[in-house]
């Protein structure tokens, strides 16, 4: 399994970074996590917007989801369109980002499939067990199983022991880190700081930790330093667009 990071800013994508999303790879099948904002040109980069085969949501905020306009876009504004593309998410989660085109402009272009969170269910190779995880909207965090390696996406949440369960013996734990040592009172119930992520990683006994979604500005070695205190002995790293990780 081969993870790529297309993007790792929260809120807003700081300047030559873009958002959340995440290319997942094995045996061929690419695997969409994702797609906040600027991650499309971050993937054309690397592939057509026809070679993808499937997109999951983890929520419905724009910084997680908003490209998904442009990447249907760029694959039914052609003369050869490719078959309509599944995209999975929590109901009603993309309902604005889809609705952003005149009817009829998208018609086609995707096959969406909504689920609710606790349920799994196969994508291509990918086992997918979702998990509802606190968030100031309702959150999908998400477990990919596919050739013996297992990887961990929190999305956005709060604090909660279902993060911990979700990682639980992954081989990469991609962890919201909003924050480097506190999260703002207004919001503890729904971000998490990289502290609080190395600790969840040191609890689920994840091989590898990924910290994401750090807020614009943020001193990525505090973060890292951070996650490392809360007594995580694990390699960790920082959510970087064109950065790639080889699960195996």
């Amino acid at each position: 399994m081969l993870l790529t990071i297309l993007g790792g800013c929260g809120a807003w994508p700081a300047a030559g970074q873009a958002c959340s999303g995440h290319l997942v790879e094995h045996d061929g099948f690419r695997l969409l996590v994702d797609l906040g904002h600027a991650t499309v040109p971050r993937l054309l980069e690397r592939v057509g917007a026809d070679r993808i085969d499937a997109v999951f949501i983890s929520h419905g905020h724009p910084d997680h989801c908003a490209d998904l306009n442009p990447l249907l876009r760029a694959r039914t504004m052609r003369d050869d369109p490719p078959a309509a593309l599944p995209v999975y998410s929590l109901p009603g989660a993309l309902d604005a980002v889809l609705a952003l085109d005149r009817p009829g402009v998208l018609t086609g272009a995707y096959v969406l499939h909504e689920f609710t969170a606790g349920s799994g269910f196969d994508i291509g190779p990918f086992r997918v067990q979702t998990r509802l995880l606190p968030h100031s909207v309702p959150n999908a965090g998400i477990r990919l199983t596919a050739g013996g390696q297992v990887l961990a996406y929190t999305g956005d949440s709060g604090p909660s022991p279902d993060r911990v369960e979700l990682a639980r013996g992954a081989d990469l734990l991609l962890a919201e880190a909003t924050h480097v040592e506190q999260v703002p009172e207004d919001s503890r119930r729904y971000l998490t700081s990289a502290r609080q992520a190395g600790r969840q990683a040191r609890e689920a006994d994840a091989r590898h930790l990924v910290l994401t979604h750090l807020q614009p500005g943020t001193d990525a070695s505090a973060a890292r330093a951070a996650a490392g205190a809360a007594g995580y002995d694990g390699e960790i790293g920082i959510a970087t667009s064109g950065l790639s990780f080889d699960l195996s």
